[in-house]
């Protein structure tokens, strides 16, 4: 005898709507489990690489700036230095820049040896003329703006090209570089940084460059 009993109308109605929302159901395990990486991607605990956009131009290098000689230590000396701009004035070969906007190199002096560099004058003028006390006078051989480094595969002497100009430019001669066969030795202690080899050096880039002693700042 066939069961004729009513079907229970919440049995009926509960079916109905699990029929229903199974493709619903089907396509949400994809879309979860899509979700569950983007978080894992996006986690604080994981670095993010940033990737320039489309079309965006690369950042350009900054450029390294010296400290005038005599220069305090970097922090001190930008506390100390006043921006009067004393230096700047007294500076016979020009070789020192202020930004008094205070854009460039934190706003206080600053030499780019490309440009101009220090000429270690005989007078010293810039520690001497200095109010602030942030040039503090040096003896030349204990100054210290920050030494030069030779980069061999740029240098025409590495193609057998007989050029001296950087030891022959140099203020301080021998006792801070000095030819040894082709190559060009730069002495760490007796470097002081000025500029010089690298302002005169004919290549393009420059063969020899001159690294701070502190940190360059744009």
């Amino acid at each position: 005898m066939p069961d004729d009993r009513p079907m229970d109308r919440r049995r009926f109605f509960r079916e109905g709507l699990r029929e229903l929302l199974k493709p619903l159901a089907n396509a949400a395990e994809p879309i979860e489990r899509a979700l569950k990486e983007f978080e894992a991607i996006q986690s604080p605990t994981e670095p993010r690489v940033s990737r320039p956009r489309p079309g965006a131009v690369s950042p350009v290098p900054q450029r390294v700036f010296l400290r005038p000689p005599g220069a305090l230590a970097e922090s001190d000396f930008l506390n100390t230095c006043s921006r009067c701009g004393t230096c700047v004035s007294v500076c016979p070969a020009q070789a020192i820049k202020l930004d008094v906007a205070g854009g460039t190199a934190g706003g206080a002096p600053f030499i780019v040896a490309t440009e101009m560099p220090c000429v270690v004058c005989d007078g010293l003028h810039c520690m001497h003329n200095c109010p602030s006390g942030a040039l503090v006078f040096t003896p030349v051989a204990e100054i210290d703006m920050g030494t030069a480094i030779w980069h061999e595969e740029r240098c025409v002497r590495s193609r057998g090209e007989d050029c001296r100009i950087c030891v022959e430019r140099c203020p301080l001669g021998e006792a801070a570089i000095r030819l040894n066969g082709n190559r060009v030795e730069v002495i760490e202690q007796g470097c002081i940084g000025c500029g010089v080899c690298e302002h005169e050096c004919p290549t393009s880039p420059k063969s020899i460059t001159v690294a701070p002693r502190s940190v360059s700042i744009s």
